[in-house]
This record gives C-alpha cells, sequence and structure tokens, in this order.
C-alpha cells in the first residue's frame, strides 16, 4: 500500500500567525501616527507650556472648560466650517465636469489628464508662492487683467477683509480639484458602457443617462472622495498659512492655525492640544456618521 503523504498543502495551513506579516506596516502607523495621537490626548490635560521651569501639572478638564468660553476659537471653527465647505462643494462640481470631459474620446485626451494633474502633483507651499505673486497688489496678473479690462485699479485680495476667504477658497478649490477628478474619473471608466449604450438605444439623452446610469455607478465614490476633501480641507494648515498666515484680523484663521499659534507662537502646548482633541472628535463624529450611512446603504442593497 502506497504510503500517505505527511506534507501539508501550504494553502490549508492556519492563519493564526498571519499578524506577523502586518506587524512590519503597523509599527509605523503605531509609532508616527497612534503614539503622537495619545500622546497629544494626555497633553490636552495638563498645563504644558514651553519655557517652563517647573515640571507640568495634571489639570484635567481645565483647558477644555477655558475653551468652551474662547470666543476667538470657535470663531476660527466657524470659519473652518466656511472654508471646508467652500472648497469641497465647488471643488466636487468643478472636478465631476472635467472627470465627464476627459472620459470622453476626444483628440489629446491623454495629455490633457496629464495636465488636469499638475496642480496636485505641486507642494502646498509652492501652490501658496505662486498665487500670491497672482493677487500681489501691485504686479499681479489678477489685477494687470483686471486694469487692462477697464475694471477699476485692483485691490489687494488677501488684505481685504471682504475678499481674503474667498481668495483662499479659490486657491484651495484650484490646489485640489485634480485630485477628486482623478477618483471620480475612475469611477466613471468603471462604468459598464454596454449600460450607456442600452440607455441610448432607448432613447435616452445626456441628463437622463448621465443621472439613470452614470451617477448611480459612481455614486459611491463620490461619497468617499468628498467625505475625505471635507476631513482634509478642514485639516488645512500650509496653504493658507502661506498664502494670509491667518490674516487679515483673522479672517481667514482656520482652527489649525489657531491651534499653531497656541502652541509655537504663545507655547500654550496644553492649551492647543485641547483644541486638536475638540478637532479630532469632530472629524470621528463626522467621519462615524458617513461610515454608518455606508453601511445602512450596504444594508439595504
Amino acid at each position: 500500500m502506497r504510503a500517505r503523504s505527511t506534507t501539508t498543502d501550504p494553502s490549508n495551513r492556519p492563519a493564526g500567525g498571519a499578524w506577523f506579516l502586518v506587524l512590519p506596516a503597523l509599527i509605523p502607523i503605531l509609532v508616527l501616527s497612534v503614539g503622537p495621537l495619545l500622546y497629544g490626548i494626555a497633553l490636552a490635560f495638563t498645563d504644558a507650556q514651553s519655557g517652563r521651569t517647573t515640571s507640568t501639572q495634571w489639570t484635567g478638564l481645565l483647558n477644555f472648560q477655558d475653551l468652551a468660553h474662547d470666543g476667538l476659537f470657535w470663531e476660527s471653527f466657524r470659519i473652518g466650517l466656511l472654508w471646508a465647505v467652500g472648497v469641497t462643494v465647488p471643488q466636487f462640481l468643478l472636478a465631476l465636469g472635467l472627470a465627464l470631459l476627459l472620459n470622453q474620446p476626444l483628440r489629446l485626451r491623454w495629455p490633457a489628464r496629464a495636465l488636469a494633474i499638475i496642480p496636485w502633483a505641486m507642494p502646498e507651499v509652492v501652490v501658496g508662492i505662486v498665487w500670491r505673486l497672482v493677487y500681489h497688489p501691485d504686479a499681479g496678473v489678477l489685477n494687470e487683467t483686471v486694469r487692462d479690462l477697464g475694471l477699476g485699479d485692483g485691490r489687494d485680495w488677501l488684505t481685504g477683509l471682504a475678499t481674503a476667504l474667498p481668495a483662499v477658497i479659490v486657491v484651495g478649490v484650484w490646489a485640489g480639484m485634480p485630485q477628486t477628478t482623478v477618483a471620480l474619473l475612475a469611477g466613471l471608466q468603471n462604468t459598464p458602457r454596454e449600460l450607456h449604450e442600452a440607455a441610448a438605444i432607448d432613447g435616452a439623452g445626456a441628463w437622463r443617462r448621465f443621472r439613470a446610469v452614470t451617477w448611480p455607478a459612481l455614486k459611491p465614490v463620490a461619497l468617499a472622495i468628498t467625505a475625505l476633501n471635507l476631513i482634509w480641507n478642514f485639516n488645512s494648515f500650509a496653504l493658507v498659512y502661506v498664502l494670509t498666515n491667518g490674516g487679515p484680523g483673522g479672517r481667514t484663521r482656520l482652527p489649525m492655525l489657531f491651534a499653531y499659534e497656541e502652541a509655537f507662537r504663545y507655547g500654550q502646548f496644553g492649551y492647543a492640544a485641547a483644541m486638536g482633541c475638540v478637532m479630532v472628535a469632530v472629524i470621528a463624529v463626522c467621519l462615524s456618521l458617513f461610515l454608518v450611512g455606508r453601511l445602512r446603504e450596504g444594508g439595504g442593497a
């Protein structure tokens, strides 16, 4: 009788030790993300300051109590919400139109796709410097165009109380639109062409095909990228810092800028950490609502 082989098929081996395989990927996350997050949360319950000669003391909820009555912080929070929504909504609409255009069988489509992602490839600091030159009150391209068209003498866009935030929002839309365009374009390319052809045969126009075929297939991608953009834009720092540094008069001081100033300009590390905790909590709640909605939608399907 032939002896049965005792060699075990690797595919049938238990996966109990598989966590060792992901350990190298988890270590950087724990060290660079989870660790600083936990340290920042702990710091929010202390009176940590820069340049102190005495030891840091545990203060409990004192920083959060002070923060609850800090009108400047809540004003920056309101500005942050205006900025996040004001950038994300037009960013999505413009990116959707551009993605639909780039998805068409047009000539020079590939070079156009490459040019569309150039703003995404530029560092935010470089984008901020370039747009400061565009908005320059004397030699900026925008004011030169306004003067050439006879629409006035131009204005100082980044230091005007009424124009600073809209001007910065325009830059945010321009800088972030390529990322949304790429995501939406990928979603459009995954939509079966047979559905569009069948709808066209049935006599459906362009708008009806978009509403009945394109949008249902694109909706999961659109919701995901919109949620990510809201979180990303709410946490913006470098772009606004380079453009206005929170001015004029705090009209563009986003919550992240406010926390940065408290920590590194005034040395109030514990108070700034409390601000960070509030922002993390708000983002976590928004993300949870999004995930719950997605799970309900998936369960209903």
